[in-house]
C-alpha cells in the first residue's frame, strides 16, 4: 500500500481577497486601500465582494460617503490581520525581511514643509516599504542636474524637454494677525492694508499684492515699502510676528489659519498663474511602481 499525505481541507478564499478586505477595513476606504495596494479602486471594490459572495456576508456597510464595517466584518478582521502579522514575522524569521526602496523626492522647500510634512505620516503608514527621501529646492531657477524618483516644481507648467502633470491648483490670500484683521468689505479692508503698515513680499511674486488691488478695480501706492522674503515660509513666519500682512498661497496658510496664529484679511482668493506640476524627463524608460503610487497619493491628498 502507498501512504500519501492528504492535503489539509482548508476552507480558504483567495489571499488577494483578503489582502483587499484587511486593507479597505483598515482604512475604511476602497480609495487608500488601492492606493495602497497599489490597484485601482474599482478591482479592490471587486474583490472585496467577491469574498463576501463566496463567505455569503456582507462584511461592509456601504454608506453615501464612507464604508463601516458590519458586526461580522468586524469579527472576521482580527483573525485575518493576525493571520497576516504571523505569516509576515514567519517570512522575515525564516528568509529575512524583505528590503525597503528609497524614493527620491525633489520639491519646493515651502510646498515640503508647509504642504507636504503634515501630510507625509499617512503615506509611511501606508507604504512602510518605502523609504524617502527629500531633495528641497528654495529658487525656482535651480538647476534640476541630479535624477530623481518624483520630481515636483512650481512654475507656469513650461520645462523644456519634460512631460508635465498638474498636482493641484493655487490661489494666494492674504493673512495676518488676528488682531490687525480690518473690517469692512474687501476693497476697504485692502485700502485700509496698503495704509496701515508694511507689505510682506516674497521674491519674484511682488506683483500680487498690485494684481489683487487691479481685481477691485484699483492700485496700491508705495509698493517698495516693506519686507521682501526669498520663501513662503518666511513671509507667514514675519506676518505671524506682526511685521505685517502677507499674500502667499492659500494651502500654504493652512497650517498658521489652523493653529489660530493668523487669520485671513480679506475673504478674497486670487487665482495665480503659476502652481505645482509633476516633472518627468521625455523619454525616461520607466517610472517605477513606488514613484506611481507616491504621485497617486499626493493626487488623493490635494483633494481631500
Amino acid at each position: 500500500m502507498t501512504d500519501t499525505l492528504a492535503a489539509p481541507a482548508y476552507r480558504l478564499p483567495p489571499l488577494a481577497w483578503l489582502r483587499a478586505f484587511e486593507a479597505t477595513a483598515r482604512h475604511l476606504s476602497f480609495t487608500r486601500a488601492a492606493l495602497e495596494l497599489n490597484l485601482t479602486q474599482a478591482a479592490v471594490s471587486h474583490q472585496v465582494r467577491s469574498l463576501e459572495r463566496q463567505l455569503g456576508v456582507q462584511l461592509f456597510e456601504r454608506l453615501a460617503r464612507s464604508l463601516k464595517l458590519t458586526e461580522t466584518g468586524a469579527a472576521y478582521l482580527p483573525p485575518v490581520r493576525r493571520s497576516f502579522e504571523d505569516l509576515a514575522a514567519a517570512t522575515d524569521g525564516l528568509f529575512g525581511p524583505v528590503g525597503t526602496k528609497t524614493l527620491t523626492i525633489r520639491a519646493p522647500a515651502s510646498f515640503v514643509v508647509l504642504w507636504l510634512a503634515p501630510r507625509l505620516g499617512r503615506f509611511a503608514e501606508m507604504r512602510p516599504d518605502i523609504s524617502i527621501r527629500i531633495a528641497s529646492v528654495v529658487w525656482a531657477q535651480t538647476t534640476y542636474d541630479e535624477p530623481v524618483d518624483v520630481d515636483i516644481r512650481y512654475g507656469d507648467g513650461h520645462w523644456p524637454g519634460h512631460k508635465v502633470e498638474p498636482l493641484m491648483p493655487a490661489a494666494a490670500i492674504v493673512v495676518c494677525r488676528p488682531e490687525n484683521a480690518p473690517s469692512g468689505v474687501d476693497a476697504e479692508r485692502l485700502a485700509h492694508i496698503a495704509a496701515n503698515g508694511s507689505l510682506i513680499h516674497v521674491t519674484g511674486y511682488e506683483d500680487l499684492w498690485q494684481r489683487l488691488a487691479a481685481s477691485f478695480g484699483t492700485a496700491l501706492p508705495r509698493m517698495t515699502a516693506g519686507i521682501n522674503v526669498d520663501t513662503t515660509m518666511a513671509a507667514l513666519e514675519l506676518s505671524a510676528a506682526g511685521m505685517g500682512p502677507a499674500i502667499v498661497e492659500q494651502q500654504f496658510a493652512e497650517p498658521y489659519l489652523g493653529r489660530g496664529l493668523l487669520v485671513r484679511a480679506l475673504e478674497t482668493a486670487l487665482p495665480i498663474r503659476e502652481s505645482h506640476f509633476f516633472a518627468t524627463p521625455e523619454g525616461r524608460p520607466r517610472i517605477s511602481p513606488e514613484a506611481n503610487a507616491f504621485k497617486a497619493w499626493l493626487r488623493a491628498e490635494a483633494v481631500r
